[in-house]
């Protein structure tokens, strides 16, 4: 079974150090599939307002089926932890109202 799985990495003290997201929700045919885009506008949403709202450095990488993001430093802003928390507390939201039968959400701590 195909489904998006969402990993966020955080320390003891809950800080997201990253996240990492792979597979497709199958939820509909491609172009209909709001859970997938649903996730794709969350986390382009994310990245883009920690981009154009902190001055926190990060590395990102982007392909059909998977996105990878990580600060460059140990500690980030508080605006951007809020941003990826916010991301986190959507994707829950998604994966309870869809099902863990498209999309799972974890965190690890690193």
């Amino acid at each position: 079974m195909t489904m998006i799985k969402a990993i966020f990495f955080k320390d003891s003290k809950s800080f997201i150090k990253g996240f990492r997201m792979n597979g497709h929700a199958e939820y509909a045919d491609a172009g209909q599939d709001i859970v997938c885009a649903a996730v794709s506008a969350l986390t382009v949403n994310a990245v883009n307002s920690i981009e154009h709202f902190t001055e926190d450095e990060f590395t990102y990488k982007n392909k059909s089926g998977f996105f990878e993001f990580r600060f460059k430093k140990e500690t980030s802003s508080p605006e951007s932890q809020l941003l990826l928390h916010s991301l986190l507390l959507g994707l829950q939201a998604i994966q309870k109202d869809y099902s863990a039968e498209y999309i799972s959400v974890t965190s690890k701590e690193v």
